[in-house]
C-alpha cells in the first residue's frame, strides 16, 4: 500500500519518519500531476509547495494552529494531507472540490478568499483572538508568496504583527514570481539576501565558512551575541541561519532563512525552531514553481501557474486554443499604441493573462507592472493622466473590488482619462466565488461621470475600446467575459445615441400581443436574440437592443421603454446596482411607469462550476430566460 493511502489527517503525517516523508512527497507530487492534468487547475504552484506543506503539517497542530494560505491556490497539498485526496477527480467541478481553501470542506480550512495579500491580516486577527481566549501559546501560520508581498495589505499587516508579541509564523514562499516574475525593490532585496547567505553555504572548509561568515555578518552591521548565534548555527551545519530582521529591517522581527524549500530536513528544522520561538517570526523558504515536473519548470510563461487539461507526461494542452476576448483587446491596444505615444499600459502582476505581454515587448518604456497592487495601479494611472498620458489599466473584473476607492476618489473625483479594461467579467466558472466578476458593474456604475462599455462581440470590443481611449474627461471601463469571443452579432440599426437594435419584430402588433424591450448587456446579446425569436409565437413582440455603453443610460432607452408594455434587462452582474438598477432609476426620474424586470444574479456568491452550469443554476441561460419572459408576460395579462 502507498503511504498516501493511509493519510486521512495531519496526525498520520506526524507519525512518519524523514525517509517516509520523502516517499510521501513523491506520491503527493505524482497524484497532483495525474489529477490536475485531467481537471485543470493550479498545477505549478502546488508542485512547488509539496515538501513545505508536508513539513508544516508535521510540525504544527492543524486545525488548532491555523494554516492560512495566501490566495490559497497553492493549497492542494494541504487538501491531500487533510483527507481529501480521493476527491481530486472533482477538482473545480460543480459540487466538487474547490480550487481554493473552503470552510465548508474541512475544519483545516480557515479562509475562502482567493485574493492575494490577505493572509497576514487574517493571521494577525486570529492571533489576537487566541490571545484574548487564553490560547496565545498556539501558533498561527501564514504562508505568503513573494509575489503577494508586493501587495500593500501585506505591509499593513506586517506593521501590526511586528508591534505585538503574538505567535505568528510568517512563511515566505519565495519562488520569484506570482503569475509572472516578482518585481520591485522587495524582489531585489530577496535576491540579494539569497546571494549573500548562499556564499556562506558554498564554502568547503570550516575556516573558510567562519571567515566568510564574519565578513558577511559584519557588513550587515552585526555585533556581539547575534554574531555568535549565527556563527554557531553555521558551525553546527544547520540548514538555516538566524539573522537580525534582514528581510524587513525596520520591523525587528526574527528571521530564519533562506531555507531550501525541497529539503525536508531543513524545513523540519526551520519550522521546529519557529514553533519554539516566542513572538512573530519570518521563515524564508526558497521553492521552485512546478518542482518535479519538467514541463512545468520549463514552461517559460508562468511555470504552469494554471492549466487546462494537459498530457500528464509531456504537459501539452489537450484542448484546442481558440481566439478569445483577451487576444482581441491585446491586438487593438497595440494598434492604438503605434498611433498614439501617450498610451501607456499597467498591469498588477498579470501581463500575460490580461493580454499586455505583446505591448510590454514592443513598448517596454510605456509598460508598468506594479505587482499585486491594484489600488496603486489605479492611482498611479491617475497620476500618469495628470501628467498628460492616457493609461490603460488591464485587470480581472474581480480585482476591481480592491481598487474601488482609488477609482472613485483618485480617478473619478479628478475626472482623469483612465481606461480600465476588465477581463473575466461576469461568470468565470471553475475558480469560484472570489474570482467571478459579477460585482464590477455595481461597483463602477456609482462613480460620477464614469462611462462603462460592455461589448457584445469582436467588432464592438475594438470599436468601444477605441471610443474609451478617445474619451478625455473622466474614467472609462471596457468589460468582457472569459473565454471564446465567437462571431460578430450585427445590428439591424444604430440609433443616434449609439444604441444598437439587434432584433425587431416584423409587421404590426396585434391587439393581444405584448411589446417587450429586452436590453441585452455585453455577451448576452446573442442569447437575447435567440430568446426573442423563440417567444415570437407566444404573443410576445420582443425588441432586443444593445446599449453598447451601458453607463450612463442612453436617453433613447427611456423613450423606447415608454412605448413598451415591459422592459427586461439581461445582464451578467448582480441584480442590485447594475444596468437594470440604473435604468429603473432613470425611468422613475422620467416618470415612465413601464414595469421593469431583471435577468441578473441575485445577492449570492456564485460557486465554482462551468460558466454554462452557473448561468443555468441562476436562470440566466437562454432556455431559463425564455421561460421567465413568458411567466412575466402572463402576469401582465392577468
Amino acid at each position: 500500500m502507498n503511504l498516501l493511502d493511509a493519510i486521512t489527517s495531519p496526525d498520520d503525517v506526524k507519525s512518519l519518519s524523514l525517509d517516509e516523508l520523502g516517499e510521501l512527497s513523491d506520491e503527493v507530487r505524482q497524484l497532483l500531476i495525474d489529477k490536475v492534468s485531467a481537471t485543470g487547475g493550479h498545477l505549478g504552484p502546488n508542485l512547488g509547495v509539496v515538501e513545505l506543506t508536508i513539513a508544516l503539517h508535521h510540525v504544527f497542530e492543524s486545525p488548532r494552529e491555523p494554516l492560512i494560505f495566501d490566495t490559497s491556490h497553492q493549497s492542494y497539498v494541504h487538501k491531500v494531507l487533510t483527507g481529501r485526496a480521493s476527491q481530486f477527480d472533482t477538482l473545480r467541478k460543480k459540487g466538487g472540490l474547490s480550487g481554493y481553501t473552503s470552510r465548508s470542506e474541512s475544519e483545516h480550512d480557515w479562509t475562502e478568499s482567493s485574493h492575494a495579500s490577505a493572509a497576514l491580516s487574517y493571521a494577525d486577527g486570529l492571533a489576537k483572538a487566541k490571545e484574548l481566549a487564553g490560547a496565545g501559546e498556539d501558533r498561527v501560520v501564514a504562508v505568503v508568496g513573494d509575489g503577494a508581498l508586493t501587495g500593500g495589505m501585506c505591509w499593513e499587516a506586517l506593521n501590526n504583527i511586528a508591534a505585538g508579541e503574538r505567535n505568528v509564523v510568517i512563511v515566505v514562499n519565495d519562488n520569484g514570481r506570482s503569475y509572472s516574475p516578482t518585481i520591485g525593490g522587495f524582489a531585489r532585496n530577496l535576491t540579494r539576501l539569497r546571494d549573500q547567505l548562499a556564499q556562506i553555504r558554498m564554502q568547503r572548509s570550516y575556516d573558510e565558512v567562519m571567515e566568510t561568515g564574519k565578513k558577511t555578518l559584519k557588513s550587515m552591521g552585526w555585533v556581539g551575541e547575534r554574531t555568535f548565534e549565527a556563527l554557531r548555527a553555521i558551525k553546527e551545519g544547520v540548514k538555516y541561519q538566524v539573522v537580525p530582521s534582514e528581510m524587513f529591517p525596520e520591523l525587528g522581527m526574527k528571521y530564519i532563512g533562506p531555507v531550501e524549500g525541497h529539503d525536508l530536513k531543513a524545513l523540519l528544522q526551520a519550522f521546529s525552531y519557529a514553533r519554539s520561538h516566542d513572538g512573530p517570526i519570518i521563515v524564508h523558504v526558497v521553492t521552485e514553481k512546478g518542482h518535479g515536473f519538467a514541463p512545468a519548470v520549463n514552461h517559460v510563461a508562468d511555470q504552469m501557474h494554471s492549466t487546462g487539461v494537459i498530457d500528464p507526461i509531456t504537459g501539452e494542452a489537450l484542448t484546442a486554443s481558440v481566439p478569445g476576448w483577451t487576444s482581441v483587446f491585446s491586438e487593438e491596444l497595440l494598434k492604438a499604441a503605434h498611433q498614439r505615444s501617450d498610451i501607456v499600459a499597467i498591469t498588477a502582476a498579470m501581463a500575460g493573462p490580461t493580454g499586455l505581454t505583446p505591448f510590454a515587448e514592443q513598448f517596454p518604456e510605456r509598460f508598468f507592472d506594479v505587482g499585486i497592487a491594484e489600488q496603486h495601479a489605479v492611482t498611479s494611472a491617475a497620476g500618469m493622466a495628470l501628467g498628460g498620458l492616457h493609461p490603460v489599466v488591464a485587470i480581472y473584473a474581480t480585482f476591481l473590488n480592491r481598487a474601488f476607492d482609488q477609482l472613485l476618489m483618485d480617478a473619478g473625483l479628478l475626472s482623469q482619462p483612465v481606461t480600465l479594461v476588465l477581463d473575466r467579467s461576469g461568470v468565470t466558472g471553475s475558480d469560484g466565488a472570489s474570482h467571478n466578476g459579477v460585482w464590477d458593474l455595481a461597483i463602477a456604475s456609482i462613480v460620477p461621470g464614469i462611462r462603462i462599455a460592455a461589448p457584445r462581440d469582436p467588432a464592438r470590443l475594438r470599436e468601444e475600446f477605441n471610443e474609451a481611449i478617445a474619451h478625455g474627461t473622466g474614467p472609462t471601463v471596457v468589460r468582457f467575459p472569459k473565454g471564446d469571443i465567437g462571431t460578430d452579432v450585427d445590428a439591424v440599426e444604430r440609433l443616434p445615441g449609439g444604441t444598437d437594435i439587434l432584433f425587431r419584430p416584423a409587421g404590426e402588433a396585434a391587439d393581444d400581443e405584448l411589446e417587450i424591450l429586452l436590453v441585452a448587456v455585453g455577451s448576452f446579446a446573442e442569447n437575447a436574440v435567440v430568446m426573442a425569436e423563440n417567444v415570437a409565437g407566444d404573443g410576445l413582440r420582443v425588441t432586443v437592443v444593445d446599449p453598447r455603453w451601458v453607463i450612463p443610460i442612453d436617453p433613447v432607452l427611456i423613450a423606447m421603454a415608454a412605448g413598451s408594455d415591459m422592459v427586461v434587462v439581461y445582464e451578467d452582474g448582480i441584480v442590485r446596482g447594475g444596468v437594470g438598477s440604473a435604468l429603473a432609476e432613470a425611468l422613475a426620474s422620467a416618470e415612465v411607469d413601464t414595469p421593469l424586470r431583471q435577468l441578473a444574479f441575485p445577492d449570492v456568491f456564485p460557486l465554482h462550476g462551468s460558466r454554462t452550469e452557473i448561468l443555468r443554476e441562476y436562470g440566466l441561460d437562454p432556455a431559463s430566460g425564455e421561460a421567465q419572459l413568458r411567466e412575466w408576460a402572463e402576469s401582465l395579462r392577468d
